[in-house]
């Protein structure tokens, strides 16, 4: 099920959104996304729009929106190719005409899913904050 976002969920948000970082940014470095949890909790969560997909009681997915940016979307490692992502994804498109993203150049297997949901890419640029390669990709805009 897809809900909003409550407070009560932000550990388990913070939990996935850090294990599914460093799983699909290993070319990053762990500490850099370990550096951005107190970011991600009291700054970047509470300014987006944020839902959940919940499944027996446990947050396993969540994306959030600014604006017309999916800012973030990310499924536990564990239950990744499981369909919660395409679930989470096909939501996040039904509450926006237009839709963008970045995406680490070097991270495939997601630009493969953003390409299989109908995201473009538009240009290619550096991330100021880890110098890596991204490109931001765009939906129906």
């Amino acid at each position: 099920m897809i809900r909003k976002y409550r407070e009560s969920d932000i550990e388990q948000i913070l939990d996935i959104w850090l294990s599914a970082s460093i799983k699909a940014h290993s070319f990053v470095g762990s500490e850099y996304w370990k550096s951005k949890v107190s970011e991600m909790r009291d700054v970047y969560i509470p300014a987006s729009e944020t839902f959940v997909f919940e499944s027996e009681g446990q947050v396993t997915g969540f994306y959030s929106l600014y604006g017309n940016t999916l800012a973030a979307i990310f499924v536990s490692p564990g239950l990744q190719g499981k369909g919660i992502g395409s679930m989470l994804m096909d939501d996040a498109k039904s509450r926006r005409e237009c839709l963008q993203l970045s995406v680490y150049s070097d991270n495939t297997p997601s630009i493969h899913f953003y390409k299989q949901h109908g995201f473009i890419p538009l240009l290619e640029q550096i991330d100021e904050h880890t110098g890596h390669r991204e490109f931001i990709m765009e939906h129906y805009c």
